[in-house]
């Protein structure tokens, strides 16, 4: 079965509780904590501390610094919007996966030079979309992307029929309240691990 990657932003202690519980009680029990607020760090940490039955990854991680503080306070896995060969040996030295972003096909011809078979395919939206993938997936067969930007609950069947994804990241399902008549972050969950 494909994965469905939440991608979480969190600002405070009381939505990180409340997020990461309704992940798990949805039975998706993965996420990807993005360093795009103060509080990020500060959640992957409460993250790893209270909520051992989640799979918890570190997203939008730009430089080698930021890869050893998310691995040192729990994550996971690592995830880039691009490239990183200075992250990416970050990763290999603590024995961590790491995911790197990879769009074009100089970007794929390096990710697979490096050694990478699967990439993070972002913002997939403004980059084509799943057409965009059928199409490099042409040159680079061996090559799986993981889609994030634009991913939703109308079009998430369709990526994951792909044979060259590997898994799609997004924040949809975190929008609960907000989404599809004010479905709950659980209630959304569970209806993208029955997709997935």
């Amino acid at each position: 079965m494909k994965k469905v990657i939440p991608v979480v932003v969190l600002s405070g202690e009381a939505e990180a509780n409340r997020a990461l519980a309704s992940l798990i009680e949805g039975g998706l029990p993965i996420a990807e904590i993005t360093l795009r607020t103060p509080y990020a760090e500060e959640a992957i940490a409460l993250a790893a501390k209270k909520f051992s039955d989640l799979s918890l990854g570190a997203g939008s991680v730009l430089c080698a610094e930021q890869a050893r503080r998310v691995i040192g306070l729990g994550a996971k896995f690592v995830v880039s919007p691009g490239l990183s060969e200075e992250i990416a040996a970050v990763c290999a030295a603590e024995k961590i996966p790491y995911l790197p972003g990879a769009v074009t096909p100089t970007e794929l011809m390096r990710a697979r030079a490096l050694g990478f078979s699967t990439v993070k395919f972002f913002p997939a939206e403004v980059f084509g979309g799943l057409a965009a993938v059928k199409a490099l997936s042409a040159p680079f067969p061996e090559m799986r992307f993981v889609p994030t930007g634009g991913v939703t609950l109308r079009n998430l069947k369709e990526f994951l029929a792909c044979d060259a994804v590997a898994a799609v990241g997004g924040s949809f399902m975190m929008r609960g309240d907000v989404v599809d008549n004010c479905k709950k972050i659980g209630e959304i969950c569970r209806e993208v691990a029955h997709v997935g």
